[in-house]
């Protein structure tokens, strides 16, 4: 396997280290999107009337987009050349809604290496004005080791 230059390596994590936090700001727009991308045309991602008339407070982010932000946020610690293995714990607690800010936070739970592969466990949650919102669960990746040569 080779790597780009620009990968970060394996070794250069450090257990206890904190993913950058990340915020997404939900807007209709954003819903819409989501919801059109992922194909969840249910109106309780896109139509505020119809999702307070389910009971919910507002229009609320669906677990694609959600997980998706899990991911981007793992993803700016692994680069390009990592390569998510499993994703775990992933459950709302909460609703992430139109207005609300979601921000992804998490940590290297622990490193090792299997097979001749680096391995990450990430612990990542999300949260927003209420607390947490997803998780917390986790997120186990392979990344490049610095052995492997550049491309």
């Amino acid at each position: 396997m080779t790597r780009r230059p620009d990968d970060p390596v394996w070794e250069d994590v450090a257990e206890g280290e904190e993913l950058a936090p990340l915020a997404f700001p939900l807007t209709v727009y954003r819903l819409v999107m989501a919801a059109g991308a992922n194909r969840d045309f249910n109106a309780i991602h896109h139509n505020s009337e119809y999702t307070k008339a389910t009971g919910a407070p507002e229009m609320y982010a669906n677990n694609f987009l959600l997980q998706g932000m899990w991911e981007r946020a793992v993803r700016a610690r692994i680069g390009l050349g990592g390569v998510i293995r499993r994703l775990s714990g992933f459950r709302m607690r909460v609703f992430n809604t139109v207005g609300d800010t979601v921000t992804v936070k998490g940590r290297v739970r622990r490193t090792w290496m299997e097979g001749g592969e680096g391995f990450v466990e990430f612990e990542v949650w999300s949260e927003n004005a209420h607390g947490v919102s997803v998780g917390p669960g986790t997120v186990v990746a392979t990344m490049p080791l610095a052995t492997e040569p550049v491309s």
